[in-house]
């Protein structure tokens, strides 16, 4: 299918000038390379309530079926990226940070560092992303084949559901 995208960076250099937004360029890359469309990628400061409003208008005003943050996720004062998301979605999808986690946590043991979340806006999906561009790429490689079936369900586009699971082919 395809899908419209946004890309919101959280960056106080980045939103200055004064730093190459490269995580929001691996991101635009790999969702076209699905034939996914992005509509909009902005980068803003480290700043909660801007975070929220340009989320909750990726989702509310241009429909956008998935919203892809960067950068913000981190341990610093300035890391609000999570809170914002947390504020604005409807409904937490877990399995989504917990599988980029996970699959981090293989590369390197400050994977257990990442505050990202992950939630649903309405028809939006709303995923927060590391800053850096080989971590975006990681965590990408990981989600994107099972998060195009859940926006296939989340739109109604995927058509019949999946055959349920026989027993002992797992939960």
């Amino acid at each position: 299918m395809n899908y419209t995208v946004g890309i919101l960076t959280a960056s106080d250099k980045g939103s200055r000038g004064e730093r190459e937004d490269r995580s929001g360029q691996v991101i635009k890359e790999m969702v076209e390379q699905l034939g996914w469309q992005v509509k909009v990628a902005e980068i803003v400061p480290d700043e909660q309530s801007i975070i929220e409003e340009k989320l909750t208008s990726y989702a509310d005003d241009l429909k956008l079926n998935i919203v892809f943050t960067t950068g913000g996720t981190g341990f610093s004062p300035r890391d609000v990226t999570p809170e914002a998301t947390l504020a604005v979605v409807e409904k937490l999808t877990p399995g989504i940070p917990e599988a980029m986690r996970w699959a981090s946590l293989q590369i390197t043991p400050r994977a257990m560092l990442s505050r990202a979340c992950a939630g649903i806006r309405g028809q939006t999906v709303i995923i927060n992303l590391p800053g850096s561009p080989k971590s975006v790429q990681e965590c990408l490689q990981v989600i994107l084949s099972s998060l195009e079936h859940g926006l296939d369900i989340l739109t109604g586009k995927g058509g019949e559901c999946a055959r349920p699971l026989s027993p002992g082919q797992g939960s």
